[in-house]
Order: C-alpha cells, then sequence, then structure tokens
C-alpha cells in the first residue's frame, strides 16, 4: 500500500462516549472504533491498515470539499460536504448517558454501544453513499454478514464475527454487497455493502451502528425523536459539562478543549484514564517506535489528578483516585508502571505481523512490554498521587492505607540506589536516571507530607525523622552526581553531561527555586541542545531502538511553564502558543511534532500533550499575577500543589 494513501494523523476527529471511541477522517471515514472497552479489538482499524483495517464512511459520491468542526464545547462532530450539486452535513456522535447519581459522568453501565450518524441536506441534491466495510480482532476475523427487516423504509444489516456483531441501520437506500473490482486479486480484502441515496435541502435521515454480542437479539429501532433527543442529549452533556472549567485566561478555547479530551480518555466504568485511544501511531513514519497507549500509567496519575480537580472537576478526580486506590493497594511489592482499565497488571506485548501500520510502521503492536520494566520513579508518583487523593477525598488515611504508604516508602528507601529503565522506557538497559532519583525524593517528601497530617501513632517520631533523613540523602546525591559540572544543570543520568527534558522537573517539581542558578542553566541547556524551531526533543537516542523520533510536546510545554517560573514570559507565551498552532483545525495534539515535515505523529490524541496545555496554561496566568518576582512564588512547590494553588486562585 503506497504510503500517501494514509492521511495525515492529525486528520483525524476522537468522540467517546466514556465506553467506546472512534476516529473519524475529514471524509467522514470512521477508521478506528473500539466499542464497550478502550482497549477491546477495533471494529474498524483502517487506521493500521487501508488495505483491510476496514471502515464506516458517509460520503458524497461525486468529487467533494468538507469543513468540520466541534459543535461548541462537546465532543460531538460535524462534518460539511460541497459537491457541484449542493451541501450535506454528518453529524457524528457517540450518545452519551449521564449517570444520575453523579451529574457529569456518563453511566458505568449501559444497554448498548452505538454510533449515531445524522445526515442532513443542506442544498441542492446530492448523492450520498453509505460505505460498510467492518472487521473484527483486529482484522483477523472477517465479517459475514445477514439481513434483517427494517421498518419505515430503513435497511437493516448485521455484520458479526467472533464474539461480537454490529447492526446497522440506514435509511440512505439499500445495503448491498460491494462490488470486488476485477482487477482484485486479494484474498484478505475486506468485504462490505454499499448503499446510495440522493439527499436533497431539508431532508434528515439518521444512520446507526450498534455493537452487541454475536449472540444477541437484534435491538429495535428507534424513532426519530429518540434519536434526535440522543443528540441533543449529548450535546447538552458536553455543554453543560464543559462550562464548569474554572481557567478564564486568553487560551480558554484551548484549555476546554484538552479537557474534553481528557474526559473522553476517561473510562467511566472504573475512572482509569488512558494515555491516547490508540496503538501504533508511529513516532516515526515507517520505523519501530509504534506502542500501544491505551492503558494508564502510574506516572500520568498524579499529573491527571491534579489537572481535573484544579480546573473544576473534582468527581472526575475521586473516581480516578477509586480507581488508583482498587488498583495498588495492598500489592506494593507488585506495583507497575502501567495497568489496564479495569486494573489489570499483566499486558503482554504481541506484534500484528498481518498488519501494515500506519505508512508501513512496523510492527503493530497490542498491549505494552513495559509493564514488566522496573522504573523507580513510579513509587514517587504513585505516592504523590495519593497525597493528592487523600486530600480531595478529606480523610482516606485508614490503617490499611496508612500500612500501604509505608510499604511504598519502604521499597522507594530500599531501591533508590538501584538503575533503572527510566520514564521513557528505554529498552538498552538500566542507568540512574536523574528523574527517577528525583521522583524518589519527590515520594518521599509526599510520604512525610501525608504522615504530618495523619501521624502514625504506632511508629512514633522516628519513622518522621528517618524518612527526612532518606529524602535529604536522595537531595545529596542528586546535587553531587545529577548535575554536569561545566554548565552547572540538570542532566539525563548520574555522571552524565546528556541532556534530558526531564531535567526541567527539577523545576516544576519544586526540587530548586526558580532563581537557583542551576533553573535557569538547565533552562538553557534544553532549549540549546534539545530544541529544533522552538519544539523539544526527549533526549539525544541511545535506547536500544532503531531510528529517530519527532519533538515531544509535553517536553515543549514543560519548557513553556518552567520559563514561566523563570519569569521569562515572553517566551513561555511563545512557545505555550507554538504548541496550540501546531494542533490539528479541532484543536487535538498527538504525543510529538516532527518541525521538519510539520506533521504530528505518535498516538492520537495524547492525553499527556492536553494535560500540558492545561498546566501550562494555569502556570502563566499564576505567574502573570504574581507581578515581576521569579516565577509563581518565591520558592518553587511541588506540582501537585502549585496546580491545587492555581484552583483556588482561579475559583
Amino acid at each position: 500500500m503506497n504510503a500517501d494513501q494514509y492521511p495525515a494523523i492529525s486528520d483525524y476527529a476522537f468522540l467517546s462516549d466514556g465506553h467506546s471511541l472512534a476516529l473519524i477522517g475529514r471524509d467522514a471515514s470512521v477508521e478506528w472504533a473500539c466499542f464497550h472497552r478502550y482497549d477491546a479489538a477495533p471494529v474498524f482499524a483502517r487506521l493500521l491498515d487501508r488495505r483491510k483495517g476496514g471502515y464506516f464512511r458517509i460520503a458524497p459520491t461525486s468529487p467533494f470539499e468538507t469543513t468540520r468542526r466541534y459543535l461548541p464545547d462537546t465532543n460531538v462532530l460535524e462534518t460539511t460536504f460541497r459537491t457541484a450539486d449542493g451541501a450535506v452535513t454528518v453529524t457524528d456522535c457517540l450518545p452519551v448517558h449521564e449517570d444520575p447519581a453523579h451529574p457529569g459522568r456518563p453511566a458505568r453501565r449501559r444497554p448498548g454501544h452505538v454510533l449515531q450518524r445524522h445526515v442532513r441536506g443542506v442544498s441542492g441534491a446530492v448523492e450520498m453513499a453509505v460505505e460498510f466495510f467492518p472487521t473484527f480482532d483486529f482484522a483477523r476475523s472477517p465479517a459475514a454478514f445477514s439481513r434483517v427487516e427494517g421498518t419505515g423504509g430503513t435497511s437493516v444489516l448485521r455484520a458479526y464475527g467472533g464474539t461480537e456483531a454490529l447492526v446497522l441501520r440506514s435509511g440512505l437506500g439499500s445495503l448491498e454487497p460491494a462490488p470486488v473490482p476485477a482487477d482484485a486479486d486479494d484474498p484478505d480484502a475486506c468485504p462490505g455493502h454499499v448503499s446510495r441515496a440522493v439527499v436533497t435541502a431539508g431532508s434528515e435521515s439518521v444512520v446507526t451502528l450498534v455493537r452487541t454480542g454475536a449472540g444477541d437479539p437484534v435491538p429495535g429501532p428507534l424513532s426519530p425523536r429518540e434519536l434526535d433527543d440522543r443528540l441533543a442529549e449529548t450535546v447538552t452533556y458536553w455543554r453543560e459539562w464543559a462550562g464548569r472549567c474554572t481557567y478564564q485566561g486568553p487560551h480558554r478555547d484551548a484549555v476546554v478543549r484538552s479537557l474534553l479530551v481528557l474526559k473522553g480518555l476517561i473510562y467511566a466504568e472504573t475512572g482509569a484514564i488512558v494515555a491516547a485511544p490508540t496503538t501504533s501511531l508511529p513516532e516515526e513514519i515507517g520505523g519501530e517506535r509504534n506502542w500501544d497507549y491505551r492503558y494508564t500509567w502510574l506516572r500520568d496519575a498524579a499529573a491527571m489528578l491534579a489537572a481535573l480537580a484544579g480546573s473544576g472537576y473534582p468527581d472526575e478526580a475521586r473516581h480516578f483516585c477509586d480507581w488508583l486506590i482498587g488498583a495498588t493497594t495492598s500489592a506494593a511489592k507488585e506495583l507497575r508502571v502501567l495497568y489496564g482499565i479495569a486494573g489489570e497488571r499483566e499486558l503482554d506485548e504481541v506484534c500484528l505481523d498481518h498488519l501494515e501500520g500506519y505508512r508501513g510502521s512496523r510492527p503493530v503492536r497490542v498491549g505494552n512490554g513495559a509493564w514488566e520494566q522496573f522504573q523507580l520513579d513510579v513509587y514517587g508518583e504513585l505516592l504523590a498521587a495519593l497525597d493528592l487523593a487523600m486530600h480531595l477525598r478529606g480523610d482516606d488515611y485508614r490503617p490499611e492505607r496508612a500500612v500501604f504508604v509505608h510499604d511504598v516508602v519502604e521499597l522507594a528507601v530500599a531501591r533508590w540506589r538501584e538503575a533503572d529503565e527510566g520514564i521513557w522506557e528505554v529498552r538498552s538497559g538500566r542507568r540512574h536516571y536523574v528523574f527517577s532519583k528525583l521522583m524518589a525524593w519527590i515520594g518521599l517528601d509526599s510520604a512525610i507530607r501525608i504522615l504530618d497530617r495523619r501521624p502514625d501513632e504506632a511508629r512514633g517520631p522516628e519513622l518522621r525523622k528517618r524518612w527526612v533523613r532518606e529524602r535529604e540523602e536522595i537531595r545529596a546525591e542528586i546535587e553531587r552526581r545529577g548535575v554536569d559540572p561545566a554548565t552547572g544543570a540538570f542532566v539525563q543520568a548520574f555522571d552524565s553531561s546528556a541532556p534530558d527534558a526531564t531535567a526541567l522537573q527539577a523545576i516544576l517539581r519544586g526540587f530548586v527555586a526558580p532563581d537557583d542558578p542551576r533553573a535557569a542553566a538547565t533552562v538553557d541547556l534544553i532549549d540549546r541542545e534539545l530544541t529544533r524551531d522552538g519544539h523539544v526533543y526527549r533526549y539525544h537516542g541511545g535506547d536500544g531502538l532503531k531510528g529517530g523520533e519527532g519533538s515531544f510536546v509535553l517536553c515543549t510545554l514543560w519548557l513553556a511553564s518552567a520559563l514561566a517560573y523563570l519569569g521569562r514570559m515572553e517566551e513561555a507565551e511563545q512557545r505555550l502558543g507554538l504548541v496550540l498552532g501546531c494542533a490539528n483545525d479541532l484543536g487535538l495534539l498527538a504525543e510529538e511534532y516532527d518541525p521538519l515535515t510539520r506533521s504530528q505523529l505518535g498516538n492520537f490524541p495524547q492525553g499527556f500533550s492536553h494535560l500540558g496545555v492545561i498546566a501550562t496554561a494555569y502556570v502563566i496566568e499564576v505567574a502573570k499575577r504574581q507581578g515581576d518576582g521569579p516565577g509563581p512564588s518565591p520558592v518553587a512547590e511541588d506540582y501537585i500543589d502549585k496546580l491545587a494553588r492555581v484552583r483556588r486562585a482561579t475559583a
């Protein structure tokens, strides 16, 4: 398959209802959809194989131009087609059913999983085609079809494969088997059905796709009124949710869109937040840096909690707290770097060699082998998250929780001197990464704060003294071996001079004050050695993988926040604006950006990138309010406390 036949990663829109998700191209083609669980096998996977991945498209049969938008402050997509004969809009939504016990939260359990596509004639008369080519189990289970008796002029088709089925209802013509081109000789070609109908000005039709189990009965039809009510309910849900955002600065649109992305990445059943809705979108076209991000990383936990709670969404933060505590408590010695969205601990990585991969980028991976790595920072990330979780919940320092916190701290104390694979999950062996040691320091600091709020009477004051002593020993080792004497900057690993963008966390996490000379030296080193056209890369190679990658969006935003801390507000604003300018027309950001080709790379949309937008916008606003001094406060505090302060400042 010619790589040019693949749309750009930034061409996609993202839909979610808290249970299912979809990516839709500029031509209203659904090219990735996972129903009922974000990490389920997709029923359309054209994103990863144009030839046999499967898709679901509604578009004119004649040449067209398109514009698109999200309906304001929603995750409902509207695509407008314009042809020589007229104009038609297709409005796509995954209907949301609100949980009556938790306003703003999708219902945890639903009777079905539905994609609803409203087709409306705007002007003239346009012939539209419905192209339905489903696949199952990552295109390993070819679809079989059966017709179902329709009512009211609708065509009903049931596609099934393996343990699941899809029921398509369409008022746009009769769905017939797609013709096979005479020159096609491909045993892996994806079978499908196509229908055609003329859409005239003022006419409205709804095409619905319902996912069921293979043995379930076919769900009955809904009336036009019921379908319209579902759409209206979904629009209202998203707008009311977005309206709770507390940020009122100049980047409100970008912050709200980023919050809507994060909300769309929360799995309603458990409250877990996935890193991204996709797998194996490459960090380099044609390369092997292709990962499955449909899981929850503990290092995301504290930052996600803070961003949601600090932006006016404490319920989402508490729901995530419940998942976090349930997934990790009583298993301190078995802590994982990442978990499945229902708390699964083993996520074995498998390569799907039958798929071509996006633009030939192979392998396509399902699962993520990083779950078996030792990443020291996980202890600090978890303790920082528990610190915030306990603050949000108001108590939660029950005896069994105290034992768990103690066990995690003791593991950090016992292991912080070990080498690890680090935050970037390298596959070239272990090193003494400065960021890993920094997070061990953060973990001890968080644990001491927890202990001060809820003293551990059984162990007495000696416990606090020991933890403080250990924390200061970590600090001394970082300052002795984690700073390059030649530049005065924090670096990637002990006794190294190599830069790494994670060094900025020494500023953002409050390890050094903004007016400490090492803060400015670190910012300048990153900007000089790891930046291209304003975009920040993570590090220089040597990670055990072939090829390169794009700049890392979150790292560019880290630099923007660090610049704000140093009082360099114009530069901070410029870097934030640079990132926002790289978003697609809908405001969505991938994990990485290539400044040479001006293209987005990696899984899409990426939660960490949008988290960075939210955090940076808040940091800049707080820094502005604090006057001309260095940073938002005389001494930069912990990243979590910073966002909590932001919440209070903007409430």
